[in-house]
């Protein structure tokens, strides 16, 4: 199963990706792979030398009802240091954010998928919008005859 961050791509220009581990509870790797997750509104957070997935939802896992569990909880990525203390650098400089875009499984684990992204101006989202809008009414077209 993977869950995307649709709202990454609208509102990033991505440049850069990379695939980091996340650190979970056994309910909630279960919920993933059900497909019961949210990545809309969630960011990466550097805190010293360590990553942190902010504002991601992984909903709870129905079967076993845990009490007081936060489903937008703050979680650890698994990363290794260099690329960590790389990814700070290019961020500290240049206005660029970590952005989540997918989560998915990966030989049973897993996996955030996080890229480098350059926030997008309101101009140019509505030039996606406007770009978007004129290709389905042609594939429309083209679909009716």
């Amino acid at each position: 199963m993977k869950i995307t961050n649709r709202k990454a791509f609208f509102n990033y220009q991505l440049l850069e990706r990379f695939e980091a581990g996340i650190n979970l509870y056994g309910h909630e790797v279960k919920s993933v792979r059900l497909g019961k997750a949210d990545l809309t509104g969630s960011f990466i957070r550097i805190i010293g030398s360590e990553a942190y997935l902010v504002n991601a939802k992984i909903f709870p896992y129905q079967p076993g009802q845990i009490e007081g569990y936060d489903e937008s909880r703050t979680r650890k990525l698994l990363m290794h240091k260099k690329e960590i203390i790389a990814l700070k650098s290019k961020t500290d400089g240049a206005n660029l954010a970590l952005v989540p875009v997918s989560l998915y499984l990966k030989h049973g684990f897993v996996k955030v998928e996080v890229a480098l992204g350059k926030g997008k101006k309101k101009y140019e989202k509505r030039e996606a919008i406007k770009k978007r809008d004129i290709r389905r009414h042609i594939e429309h077209e083209l679909s009716q005859g």
